[in-house]
């Protein structure tokens, strides 16, 4: 019987024993694989805008750090006000620690001036590294299109959309050398749940 007992009790530590293994072994591959960054897949060209707090912003003021771009408006009916609540959650997911910025481009931005931007960054909660930029409409139109590849309409032919703008919601993933390393479904949970690893992936390892 304590032979017995013996070899359950040997054949339970093995278990364990194995079971460890395998969660360290996973452990390291995920670690592995959040390690990796994402590949380089453009450039965001030149620009300079204002900030919702009046300070002008150019490409060169986002250096050094990754961040992560969308488009919206805050006359936005529908898609803008779901984009800006998950980017709102994306702030507050990422540790204030993290080398990271937030950068919302308005594509309305003859409505969209520094004050209204800046009533719409509160209601929202963003902080200081979550910046609301506009500008002149040609220049948000070359960094949608131009620039991220992104599609962009100011001025739609009626009964072809639902809001007033066309724009995408799309999340975009930039690093610190001004390159796009990624896009982003901002309705998608997975796709989201990406980006905060690619980003962290990014802020974690110099580019």
């Amino acid at each position: 019987m304590k032979e017995s007992g013996s070899i359950r009790r040997g054949l339970i530590w093995g278990l364990l024993v194995v079971a460890l293994l395998a969660v360290t072994a996973a452990t390291v591959v995920q670690r592995r694989h959040r390690s990796e960054p994402p590949p380089v897949m453009g450039e965001v060209p030149a620009f300079a805008l204002t900030n919702r707090d009046g300070r002008p912003v150019r490409l060169a003021d986002l250096a050094g750090q990754p961040w992560i771009a969308d488009f919206v408006f805050t006359r936005c009916p529908a898609s803008c006000p779901m984009m800006t609540t998950r980017m709102a959650r994306l702030n507050g997911d990422l540790p204030a620690s993290l080398p990271v910025r937030l950068v919302s481009f308005s594509v309305d931005p003859v409505h969209d001036t520094p004050a209204v931007l800046q009533a719409y960054a509160a209601k929202y909660g963003a902080t200081e590294r979550w910046l609301f930029l506009t500008g002149p409409l040609e220049e948000i139109r070359r960094l949608s299109v131009d620039g991220f590849k992104l599609g962009f309409d100011p001025a739609p032919a009626p009964g072809t959309s639902d809001e007033p703008v066309v724009h995408s919601t799309r999340f975009v993933l930039v690093d610190g050398e001004g390159r796009i390393r990624g896009y982003y479904d901002g309705f998608d949970p997975e796709s989201v749940a990406k980006l905060k690893d690619d980003v962290r992936a990014l802020a974690d390892r110099p580019q």
